[in-house]
């Protein structure tokens, strides 16, 4: 798989992902559902912890994409959803430690939500990747 990244500027960089990206080659695809800091039972971790809740959910993001057969550097598209957009930018360079390594970054949206699915959640991310 071929990535072209598209930034006409070059702020989002900054903030670890590209504007856009031009995938080529593609041969399978895989939608995530949002993953949170839930244990495997469902249960909600870490409440208040903003920074512990990113970590977990990208964990558990990673456990989908493993079973899936793909990995973070396959990533072509995340959503982000915060209850709190400010304290979760404060966290973001957990993101940045966990794709960085990859050298990946896709375009991403970030929404301030009031609340998510499961009461004292705070974090959610949903991916698609393609290899």
């Amino acid at each position: 798989m071929k990535r072209t990244a598209v930034n006409p500027w070059d702020w989002s960089l900054k903030l670890g992902y590209n504007q856009a990206e031009i995938i080529e080659g593609a041969t399978r695809r895989v939608v995530c559902a949002g993953q949170t800091a839930v244990d495997d039972q469902g249960h909600p971790q870490h409440p208040g912890d903003m920074r512990a809740q990113i970590s977990l959910a990208l964990d558990n993001l990673e456990a989908v994409l493993e079973q899936a057969g793909f990995d973070l550097s396959d990533v072509t598209k995340l959503g982000v959803y915060a209850t709190d957009v400010d304290e979760a930018l404060k966290n973001f360079d957990v993101m940045g430690m966990r794709f960085g390594p990859h050298q990946v970054a896709p375009p991403m949206t970030l929404l301030g939500v009031t609340r998510l699915a499961i009461p004292g959640l705070l974090f959610e991310i949903e991916a698609t990747a393609a290899a």
